[in-house]
């Protein structure tokens, strides 16, 4: 197959598309890609934007050309005459029929209420008929009663349908090849909102109604895991990265959930009888003077440097690094680098577990009391760290409110007032001056977390605090860590 190479975000500051596509037909060479596909079209585009070009002197109008680069390039799919063989690359789910299963026809046609035998994963077969068939046109989809080889569908009526599923002929039992479903390598702990200002901004905030959001999603995603754990308003879910599961709580913020969300965990295997976690190629690229900094805070975290390039003034570097490593990783480099930093990392394999790693090395600003967020009282804090919120903001007790700058956490009134008094002041009072409140996405959010800690997700807010909130709560189950007790 002859790929076509879409490079979006052309229109960005300091984009750079000519060695970008330098650096995908050097990828190309790598994988051992022939003379033909090595003669790939090349398309820019600005997805947000609705445009794509062939040339970058063009005039950006719409998406014609990269659709008309795929008809001339992409050839038609080899029809192939014989007994129905379809596989299962996708799935849906609908409150009314449930399980969707999505694919592509192989081979032969399918019709409305045709007998098919259903190719298990674990070998089984089970037999279904086809209910309804769905085809794909534009955003929506719409009902007909015949595909045929090459036609990518949607259908009704399968019984505990998953992803590489193959729906055949019963009288010609002939699976496809399985997918592959890369296994979880992260988990966190998904709870139901118990804060003070629970209720205030979403619709749905029961424990109930979170499983079964989350069983509900695991009915169209084969990677996600959910466990249930011995607090009933507590569940485990686990999937490929920080962000496989923020997309999940994105999605759920927007519907109306209120949840809260702990620590991401990476989660470890036994091979060969020694430990083992999963590790992750990172990528980044940052200017010349940065470089050491990034390759001496990586080496901290269990890294290792496998390649390091100077281009135009910055420093491509890439990594093996452990996952745990990560976690943490971005919202650091981008203060140490001044925010100049650009970094992607994928999973790799599971390797030998390579050591302990060390938690973020400052500690929290945490509210000692519920009310409305004073000028004066950040003022004072200024000294202590960074902030997280702004002047009238409403925080609670054990929400975190900043960032103390040492590495213990810090019970603080961000509440305080000024008092008044009927004294003149011997000189004026002097203006106060703020910097802004840092504010975090949801995934700097979760990367920013200690084990103790959770992120307060609603339709409205994210909030950093305290699993336990009240402080003497907190000072108990210390000192039963401690002494090895259970909380």
């Amino acid at each position: 197959l002859k790929p076509v190479v879409v490079i979006n975000k052309v229109d960005r500051d300091g984009g750079r598309p000519d060695e970008v596509l330098n650096e995908v037909f050097d990828l190309f060479v790598d994988l051992k890609a022939d003379d033909n596909q090595l003669d790939f079209p090349t398309v820019y585009a600005a997805g947000r934007d609705g445009w794509a070009i062939t040339d970058l002197k063009d005039k950006r109008t719409d998406l014609s050309p990269l659709l008309e680069t795929i008809i001339e390039h992409i050839p038609s799919p080899e029809i192939q005459e014989g007994p129905l063989q379809m596989l299962i690359t996708a799935l849906d789910y609908s409150d009314y029929v449930g399980r969707i299963g999505v694919g592509r026809i192989f081979r032969g046609s399918l019709h409305l209420k045709d007998r098919v035998t259903q190719c298990h994963r674990d070998g089984t077969t089970s037999n279904a008929s086809i209910k309804q068939i769905f085809v794909f046109d534009g955003l929506g989809r719409s009902e007909v009663e015949e595909v045929s080889c090459g036609d990518i569908c949607a259908v009704v009526g399968l019984e505990s349908v998953d992803i590489g599923d193959t729906l055949t002929d019963p009288e010609h039992v002939d699976p496809l090849p399985i997918i592959a479903i890369d296994e979880p390598t992260l988990t966190m702990q998904f709870m139901a909102n118990n804060s003070p200002n629970y209720g205030s901004e979403g619709k749905y905030v029961t424990s109930r109604q979170l499983r079964e959001r989350l069983l509900k999603e695991t009915e169209r995603d084969m990677a996600l895991r959910v466990e249930e754990t011995t607090s009933a308003d507590t569940f485990r879910v686990s999937g490929r990265g920080i962000l496989h599961l923020s997309i999940l709580m994105e999605n759920m913020r927007r519907e109306g959930y209120e949840i809260m969300v702990g620590q991401p965990r990476v989660i470890f295997k036994e091979i060969n009888g020694k430990k083992a976690e999963p590790v992750e190629v990172l990528t980044v690229d940052v200017p010349e003077g940065h470089a050491g900094t990034v390759i001496e805070y990586v080496a901290t975290r269990r890294g290792d440097l496998i390649t390091m390039e100077q281009r135009d003034g910055r420093t491509h570097l890439e990594f093996h690094m452990p996952s745990r490593g990560l976690i943490g990783f971005r919202s650091h480099m981008l203060r140490a680098t001044s925010g100049e930093i650009v970094l992607h990392h994928r999973f790799y394999q599971y390797e030998y577990f390579k050591g302990s790693i060390p938690e973020r090395q400052t500690g929290s600003l945490i509210s000692m009391a519920a009310g409305e967020v004073n000028a004066y009282a950040l003022d004072a804090l200024q000294d202590r760290g960074k902030a997280f919120v702004e002047p009238g903001e409403s925080a609670y007790m054990g929400q975190i409110v900043g960032e103390n700058s040492k590495d213990n956490d810090l019970v603080v009134n961000a509440q305080k007032s000024k008092k008044l008094t009927n004294m003149r002041a011997a000189g004026s009072d002097r203006n106060i001056k703020l910097p802004p409140a840092v504010k975090f996405s949801l995934e700097e959010a979760l990367e920013y977390l200690k084990q103790d800690e959770c992120v307060e997700i609603t339709p409205h807010s994210l909030r950093l605090r305290k699993l336990i909130l009240d402080e003497n709560d907190r000072k108990k189950a210390q000192k039963k860590a401690l002494a090895g007790e259970p909380a």
